[in-house]
Parts: C-alpha cells; structure tokens; sequence
C-alpha cells in the first residue's frame, strides 16, 4: 500500500474516520511520503505546511482567541451573531457536533501530524539548519498540545492531575492504520508534561531571530504561559524574563501609542509573535467576528457592554478603543482587514513577570512595581506606589482584553464565570468550560472517552 504523508488536509480526525477502501485513496493536498520527506528542502516546505495550518481560522488565526473570550464573557461582551458555535460556547452550552470544536481538534492534530513526520526526517536535513527545524517542529506541536488541553481538559489546577483526562499524545507519524492508530485520552499531567518537554527542548535550538516563524525568546515567552497555568510561578517569571531581555535585545519594544499595537500591517515593535495576513492569506477571525460591514466584516457579532468600560479608570487610554457601530459598543483592537493577529505580545511577559514576581516575594528582571508602571505609563495612568495582587491581574485583564486570555487566567486563579443567560456561576473546573470531545472523534475511535457532561 502506497503511504503519503498529509501536508494541509488530513491529520488525526481523517485517520480515523473511515476504515473502508476510501482511507487508502490519495488525499487531496498531500503528497507521497517518500518525495515529502527525501530531501532538505522538501522536509523544510513540509514544515511550513505546519506552520500554515496553524495559521488558520480554526486555531491562531482567530479561533483560539475568540474561544476564550465566548467562554470568558462574564457579562462584560455579548455574542450577537447569527453563529451557534460561538452562541453556545458563549452559553456554556456546547453540543458535541459543534464544527468549530470539531474543527480546531482536526486542525491541532494536522499540526501534531505534520511536526512529527519532519521530526522523524531530520537525517535528510542540512546539518547546519537541523537544529533549526526541530525546535521549530518541536515549538509547533508543544503549542498545538496545550492550546488542546487548555480546551478540551480540565485546568492543571482543578482536581487530580494524575486521574483527570486530557487528550491524547501522538508523537509518531500518523501513516496508515492499525490497532495501534486509535488512541486513548492521557492525564492532563502527562500532556502539560508533554509540553514542557517540547517547548524546553525547543528554546535552546533556536535562533534569536526566525523571520516569522518561532524563535527562542517566542517559545520561551510560551512556556511563560504554560508555567503560569501549572502555578510554576518561578519558572513562568525566568521564562518571561528571558523573552524580554533577548527581545528588547532583537529590537521589540513598547509602542509609544497604545493603539499603535494593533491593526498593523505587519509585526508592530512589540509583538513577539503574530499570525501574518494579508490579501493572498486574509482570513482572521477575530476581525470577521469582532468588526463591522463597514470595515469589511460580518455584521459585529460582539458587543461590549457597559460591565467591561466600568473596571478602566476614567483616564486611561485604554478605553480609546472602544467605539459605537450598529449601534453597540466595539473595540477596534479587531477593527481593520487584512491586519496581523496577535498571539503574543511583549506587555503580557512584563505582567506575566509582574505577577510571578509578586507571588514569589523576588525582583528577577524588574520589581512588579516597576513592570506595571511601565505598563500604566504607557496608556497615561499615574504610577502606583505599591502593589496587591489583585491590582495586577485586574492590569492584565485590561491590559489584554479581547485578546484570547481571559478564560485561561480565569481558570488558572480559581475564580468563576457568571452565566450570561441567567444567574448561575460556573466555577473554574465547571465541565460547562470544558469542550466536548468531538463526535466524530467518539464515532470513530472506541478507546476514546468522553468528557463529562456531554
């Protein structure tokens, strides 16, 4: 049987979707392995099929995001599209056929997918970029596993870690089937470790600077974030603390302006990683979702609410990105076409520093008081002289709402969400926040298990 390995169609859903003489049928957009994978410079476009994949809608091209925020709403925005997908995640009440879920699982594991098939070809790459594309390979499918279990698992910080289940961890090429194609669900513990182990793997096999793709102080700035929702709270502020410093050493910087991050045409100076989009890749979500007709958009599916504007003091400069179209409040962090979608930004690594600090008594880097100056400074608020915990995630929430954090930090500090169609409160390990695993999944691999409630 002839084996091709799948570039930007099929990943781990296909597999296993049909065992009938159709699986063995050459996929659309793929390739056969043994061209795929022959030489340097094939092994090396197979790697930038992952990085287009992760591109897509259906995770960092807005999706992601716009998932934190429905789950995160709290009556602060409101979902006004004609979309159920985002309608019921918004209201907690997700079905097991929902396509976006379904969508984004796919989509993750073609990432997964194609990470593996070049890591199992490194022999073929030119030695001198071999550490090069396994760090980057490595970066990619450590972040595809924890955007997955941030999302279809329990958080780290909810429950046993050891018994919880998460998702399964595939680390060779998916080729063909056999007994051994369907896997089971691992612990939430085993995947974060997972993770770890590709994202430290990572770091220090790759370059300062990458063009678009991930580099050191990205994947460290990623690890940040993955160490903040295990509460490493060290290891979160040493990991940020080196993206800073080998970033600002690269030229990234605060923009002056606040609103100058956003709506670039480009990277703007101070994000440290961004999905790239223009008129040949134009798709963002965030933008088709958040903005209006006017702009090019749908019909401004969300709303701001007034419970949002009222947590800003009444001079920052924050609230300049709010304005009235079709007669709601919006933001404009996601208003014109064509414009980067930020993943990471240099602000959330001096808060996430800030934060780690505070909750570690140390000064690695900068005191909290220092970085949340700075950061107040720069959207023309008066500096503080001193500083509670509770101030600084109240700074992070501001700082990067509407951005695809807010369900994360709500997780990850115990805290809850109020329902937006009635009065009741989900806590922070709630099932209603956790997404199912997909039915087509369920339907095609018996050992799977589904999450509960669903």
């Amino acid at each position: 049987m002839k084996k091709y390995i799948i570039i930007g169609l099929l990943g781990l859903v296909t597999v296993f979707s049909s065992c009938n003489d159709e699986l063995f049928l050459t996929p659309f957009q793929s390739i056969d392995q043994d061209l795929a994978l022959s030489n340097d410079a094939n092994v090396k476009s197979v790697l930038i099929g992952a990085y287009a994949e992760m591109r897509s809608v259906s995770l960092y091209g807005g999706r992601l995001q716009l998932y934190s925020e429905m789950l995160g709403a709290n009556g602060e925005i409101r979902w006004e599209g004609t979309f159920n997908q985002p309608r019921e995640m918004f209201n907690k009440s997700i079905v097991v056929n929902n396509s976006f879920v379904e969508g984004t699982w796919a989509a993750a594991y073609r990432v997964i997918n194609v990470s593996n098939n070049v890591l199992a070809s490194l022999e073929v790459v030119d030695e001198e970029d071999r550490d090069r594309v396994k760090g980057e390979a490595l970066f990619l499918r450590g972040s595809m596993y924890f955007e997955l279990i941030k999302l279809y698992g329990l958080p780290y910080v909810a429950g046993n870690l050891s018994t919880n289940l998460g998702v399964p961890i595939v680390l060779t090429p998916t080729r063909g089937i056999n007994e051994e194609s369907f896997v089971s669900r691992n612990t939430v513990a085993e995947v974060y470790a997972q993770v770890l182990s590709d994202l430290t793997e990572a770091e220090p096999l790759l370059p300062p600077t990458n063009g678009f793709f991930a580099n050191s102080y990205v994947t460290a700035a990623q690890l940040s974030r993955v160490y903040l929702q295990m509460e490493r709270f060290a290891d979160a502020r040493d990991a940020a603390n080196r993206a800073i410093l080998l970033s600002e050493a690269n030229g990234k910087r605060l923009v002056t302006n606040f609103m100058d991050a956003f709506n670039t045409n480009g990277d703007s100076p101070e994000d440290l990683f961004a999905i790239q989009v223009n008129t040949q890749d134009p798709d963002n979500d965030m933008f088709t979702f958040y903005s209006l007709p006017e702009f090019g958009a749908r019909d401004g599916d969300v709303a701001i609410l007034t419970n949002h504007l009222n947590g800003y003091e009444s001079n920052d400069d924050r609230l300049t990105q709010f304005f009235t179209g079709a007669g709601e409040l919006r933001t404009a962090k996601w208003r014109d076409q064509f414009k980067n979608v930020k993943v990471i930004r240099l602000t959330e690594m001096y808060l996430t520093r800030a934060e780690a600090n505070f909750r570690e008594n140390t000064a690695i880097g900068a005191t909290p008081l220092v970085d949340i100056n700075r950061i107040r400074a720069r959207v023309i608020l008066p500096a503080k002289t001193s500083l509670t915990l509770g101030e600084i995630l109240k700074e992070r929430r501001l700082e990067l709402a509407h951005e695809g954090h807010i369900i994360h930090d709500v997780k990850r500090v115990r805290g809850s969400i109020n329902d937006n169609t009635g009065s009741d409160v989900f806590p922070f390990d709630s099932p209603r926040m956790v997404f199912p695993i997909p039915q087509r999944e369920m339907d095609a691999n018996p050992n799977l298990v589904q999450n509960p409630g669903y």
